[in-house]
This record gives structure tokens, sequence and C-alpha cells, in this order.
């Protein structure tokens, strides 16, 4: 196979273009440093569109005693004391910054009669800071985000995908890559790498992530070349993802469902919510819907495809089309359903990593030299149980740090050191790859995985379930030596998936050993056999290959501290 390989030269590679890398290659451009983004699906589909909640910041449009201190509170009280307190410091105080630059960017918020930025309220928060654009923000905050690159003239590349990154003594110099369509490598020389590539959900089986993104791509981006994952075990599950058919499975059902007066109930009829809360029934927390379900599934009261119902039925046809269009219109089209006739089956879906690539708060630099990571690629902010809404500002606050940060970087370095043999590594990977002709699928193994984290690594995890997890994960990584790579006429999707197939391995892998180590239950880590929190166990865990060490974590701000305490957080449902 003659393969063309073209060579790029560039100041900062941004790896990603959903919210986080568009906002730093904007950065970056507005600074007059050359950038160039890349990513493996279209710019206008990446996951920040998915996005339907809103986005925080303390701005005090509404209430007017709000204060960034008291957001910063909010995030740490719901990170179960996980969150590093200065990266939470630097998204509450730089929030309003990042509203202020979609404003600029011309992006429509929904307001208020007098004008003012209207916010709502939004899990566990204290006062009301969630901007939003109606359920739509994320995919509002996108096209902002694509209009403002354009006008920069911003270089996105939309079907490259970066195999590995170019490493020479602990310092970045690029990466390599190839198109999606036509199988043309790409090595593209960079001072500095931005990863913005997102989490790891996709490893479940069932996720509110599309088929080929959340991979664990940055995952193993950063760990192959000197990086390092922290709490790689703390993942978000979203109680209520539909379960056929098979291509739509964790689809989300918006939680305003429940908002609304929807009913949870068994195979047997029953309405389970009595069991685990019976004071806030269908109007509780998240990880506890979540946690009920799951256990109503485990223990056999689930219905035949493993899930439970969600009724809204019972509510007034006008309520449903004027209160929960969205989920009306997903329903009808991935099911024919009719949510104003018949319940909807769900069951928890894996939704958001709450850790990612180990970063320094100030700046999100990794251990290498010249690399960093941004949004649900790195880890800091969330903890053990993310706080709404705050993921989107995640990517404008730290999408800019990073982009300034980068740009340093570049304009002070003296020279660049690459490395031809590093070249010639990743150059072979993937000619190794394309010569696999075994019998082993791509998609059946990946498929293995996805039911080894789902089986093994769910809303509950065990010793037991956590060791048996990792014997079939070694089982999976054997049958890699019998992979069979099959470009076609249609493009090189097949590659594609063998680099997500080893991203998702590595990925699991850190998720299981890091999940074994945490003998607790916090937050959205349920261990059945360790069903209390431990103190000492108040410590991030960052994996590397055979290797996982605890970090203490920076003590909380007096400021901050005081602030701290129980929120309710009823008639707040969302995203």
């Amino acid at each position: 196979m003659n393969i063309q390989e073209k060579r790029i030269t560039t100041a900062v590679l941004v790896i990603g273009t959903g919210g986080s890398g568009l906002r730093a290659a904007i950065e970056l451009a507005e600074r007059g440093v050359d950038v160039i983004a890349v990513g493996k699906r279209p710019k206008a589909d990446a996951h920040t569109s998915l996005a339907a909640g809103g986005i925080n910041a303390a701005l005090a449009t509404m209430d007017p005693e709000d204060t960034w201190q008291q957001h910063a509170a909010d995030t740490i009280r719901e990170s179960y004391l996980l969150a590093n307190p200065l990266t939470v410091q630097i998204v509450a105080e730089g929030a309003e910054r990042g509203i202020g630059d979609l404003e600029r960017y011309g992006m429509n918020f929904a307001r208020e009669e007098n004008g003012a930025i209207s916010q709502r309220f939004f899990g566990a928060h204290k006062f009301r800071r969630t901007a939003f654009a109606g359920d739509y923000t994320g995919l509002e905050i996108q096209r902002t985000l694509i209009r403002r690159a354009e006008q920069l003239r911003v270089p996105i590349l939309d079907t490259i995908y970066i195999t590995k990154l170019l490493v020479r003594e602990n310092t970045i110099f690029g990466a390599y890559g190839f198109d999606l369509e036509d199988g043309t490598r790409y090595v593209i020389h960079a001072d500095a790498v931005i990863l913005a590539a997102g989490g790891h959900n996709r490893i479940w089986r069932r996720s509110s992530s599309r088929r080929d993104e959340n991979t664990g791509d940055s995952f193993r981006l950063a760990v192959e070349a000197g990086g390092r994952i922290r709490d790689p075990e703390l993942v978000q599950f979203h109680p209520s993802g539909i379960i056929e058919p098979e291509s739509a499975a964790g689809t989300l059902v918006s939680e305003a469902a429940r908002g609304e007066g929807g009913i949870l109930r068994n195979a047997r009829g029953e309405r389970f919510m009595e069991r685990y809360d019976a004071e806030r029934m269908e109007l509780s927390t998240r990880d506890r819907v979540a946690l009920a379900a799951y256990t109503e599934i485990k223990e056999g009261r689930g219905t035949a495809n493993g899930g439970v119902w969600l009724d809204v039925s019972h509510l007034p046809r006008k309520v449903i089309m004027e209160r929960l269009p969205r989920v009306y219109q997903t329903l009808l089209d991935v099911q024919m359903l009719d949510i104003t006739k018949d319940p909807i089956e769900i069951a928890p879906t894996a939704h958001y990593s709450m850790g990612g690539v180990w970063v320094r708060p100030e700046d999100h630099g990794t251990d290498v030299d010249g690399l960093y990571a941004i949004g649900e690629a790195a880890s800091g902010l969330h903890g053990a149980n993310r706080l709404g809404g705050n993921s989107l500002i995640e990517l404008l606050v730290f999408g800019r740090i990073v982009g300034e940060a980068a740009a340093k970087y570049s304009n002070q370095l003296e020279s660049q050191r690459r490395s031809l043999e590093a070249i010639v590594e990743a150059r072979s990977e993937v000619d190794a790859l394309l010569a696999c002709q075994g019998s082993e699928n791509v998609r059946a193994l990946q498929r293995a995985v996805r039911d080894t984290m789902t089986e093994h690594a769910g809303v509950v995890r065990s010793e037991e379930g956590l060791i048996a997890g990792l014997e079939e994960l070694d089982s999976t990584e054997d049958r890699l030596e019998h992979l069979g790579i099959h470009p076609d006429i249609a493009g090189f999707q097949d590659l594609a998936h063998a680099f997500d197939l080893k991203s998702s391995l590595l990925a699991a892998r850190a998720t299981l050993e890091a999940a074994l180590e945490r003998r607790e239950s916090r937050g959205c880590h349920n261990r059945s056999d360790f069903p209390d929190q431990d103190e000492s166990l108040q410590v991030n865990f960052v994996w590397s290959p055979g290797r996982l060490d605890r970090e203490a974590i920076p003590p909380i701000p007096d400021e901050i501290a005081e602030l701290m305490q129980d929120v309710s957080t009823a008639g707040k449902l969302v995203e």
C-alpha cells in the first residue's frame, strides 16, 4: 500500500475540536500564535454539543448574594472533598470572564426582561448561577466557538486521527496520525501540544457518548508520552439512559422528565424509590437514583432487557410537549415510542469522566514538558461527583488559561529538539496494525471491553468483581495478537477503531486498578464490600502502568471552607 506522509509545522497543536480545544485554539489565535486543531470527528458534532443544561458562573444576576467563593464551596462539597481546591478556585473565580468571552463571541444566552443573563438552579448549587440557552446550551457554545475560530482563520482538520505524541527526553515535539478518509499520514511538528480529546465513558456498554468518542484516547496518548492518570475510577453514572436500539443505548432521557412528575417503576410495577428515598422519591439526587435503579435490576426486579420504567404518560400532553420536547422527539426518532402514551425503558448509563490526565492546577501542564490537557481529558475539578453545569465553564476557563500557557511556552522555547527514532516508532505502529490479517474483529473486542466494564465496574463494584474484570481484560488483550485490520474503499475507520481499542484497554485497566484500591464508597464510587466512606482515602489516586500512588489534596482556603454546607437538590434536576 503506497501511503503518503505529510509534514506540518505549527507552534501549538490542539488535539480535539470540542469546546475546550476550540477555546484554547481561539486564545492562541487571538495572541497571534500559529495553531492547528485536529479532530477525529466533525467539529460541528463534537461531544460538547450534547450538553443541554447550562453553564455556571456566579454572575449574581438572579441572587445578588452569590459569590465565586460560594460556587467554589458548592463544587468542593459536591466532590466529596476530592476536588483540588486551587483548580476549583481558578474555575469559580474565572467563570464570569468565561461567560464574558462567549458574549464577546456573539453567543445568545437566555435573558431576563431587564436584559441581564438569566440564571437557574442546577444540581447542588446554593444559588441560581447556571446560565443557559434553551435546552441546547452546549450546542450553542460549540456553534459560537466554531464561528469565532473561523473568523480567526484557525485551521481545523476534521478527519485526522492522532495515534501517538512525539516526545524526546520528556519534551513534546509534535504528534503522528493519519487521515480517516484516505490514510494519508501526518507528522505534525509543534512546540506545544494541548490534549482535548475527551474522557473514557464510552468503554461501558451503555454510555451517553456516541459510538466513536470518549474511548480513552487522551489517557493513552498521555501515558505513552510519559504522563499519568488521576482518579480514573471516578465516573459519573446518569440514572436514565435508554436501552434500545443498541446503536443509541445510553442516550440520555433528561432528568427533567422526573422533575416534571415522571414515575419510576420496576418490572413488577412497584414505585421502587420508596425503598431508597421515601421523602424525595423520584426527585432524589442523581447518584442515589442511579444506585436505586441499578439495585432493582441487579436483584431481579428489572425488565427483560435489564432496565426499569420511567413513566410520564400520566402527565397532560401539553406539559410533555412544552416541558419535555427533546425527550418526546428523541424517543419518537429512535424507538417510534410516544411517551405521552407509553413508559420509557431506561437503565443507568456511564456519563462523565471526573478523573483524567494528571495536570497542574495553575496551567494544566502535565508531567511532559510542553504537553497540556483540558476539559474532560483533564482531572482536578470534579472529584467524586461533578456539580451540574461545571463541565462547560471548565472548558472556557482552562481553554483560555492553557492557550495562554502554551503560547508562553512556545515563545520562550529557544530550540526544538526532535527525534527521528520517535517518528519511526509511531510510523511502525501504524504499519504493524495495517499488516494485521488475523481473525479477531476490532468491534468484537471493543464490545468485550464494554461488557467487562459494565459487569464488573458499573454503578456498584466489589473486590471479587474488579479482580474478575482484570482477568477478563488480560484475556481480551491476548486476543489483540490475532487482530485483523481491513481498510476499505470507505476509508480507514477500521484502523481508527483499532487505536480506539488500545485506548479503551488502557483506560479500562487504569479504572479497574484504581477502583480496586479505593476500598470505600464515596460519591459516584460504590463498593458493596466497603459501603462506608474512609477518611484515610480522602486522596487522589494517580495511575501509570504498574503503579498507583496516593496524592494528598491541598487544604481548602478558609474563605471557601466556611461556606461549605449541605445544599438541597430538590427541584433542581438537570442533565
